[in-house]
């Protein structure tokens, strides 16, 4: 019995680490996702196009100063995997801040995208009155919004 209990464990473990590789969240359908959705911004850049929902994946490239003129917004830049880059204006008055942020962590974030010279994404939280679809912005295994 026991010599069968062995070869059964280590086919068992080879098993999930393939199917595990397959399925990972880091495997090339999510390098693929990345690559369109990375391809949204470009177009909606290029277009000048604005009000669109969106959802993406990049690293912080700077932390800007909170912008104090109306509601306060927690801003930062993101490079995504094309190389384009994208301000986040994160409203800290309807979410919390971000605080652990630094330059060189990856953020995902789901939000609206509005042409700027520079091209920015915001609502990054929830609507109160409903009438707008959520966003949010993931940092380190928590979700802010």
């Amino acid at each position: 019995m026991k010599k069968l209990l062995l070869p059964a464990i280590v086919f068992a473990a080879i098993a999930l680490f393939g199917y595990g590789r397959q399925h990972s969240p880091f495997s090339d359908a999510s390098t693929s996702a990345t690559a369109a959705n990375d391809s949204v911004f470009a177009s909606a850049f290029e277009k000048h196009a604005s009000n669109i929902q969106v959802e993406g994946q990049g690293t912080v490239a700077k932390i800007l100063p909170d912008d104090n003129n109306g509601s306060r917004h927690q801003r930062f830049i993101v490079r995504l995997s094309s190389g384009q880059t994208i301000l986040i204006a994160h409203n800290i008055d309807l979410a919390p801040r971000v605080s652990s942020l630094n330059e060189g962590d990856v953020v995902s974030f789901s939000g609206e995208y509005e042409w700027n010279p520079k091209g920015v994404v915001h609502w990054t939280h929830r609507d109160s009155d409903g009438r707008h679809p959520a966003g949010w912005i993931r940092h380190d295994g928590q979700a802010f919004q």
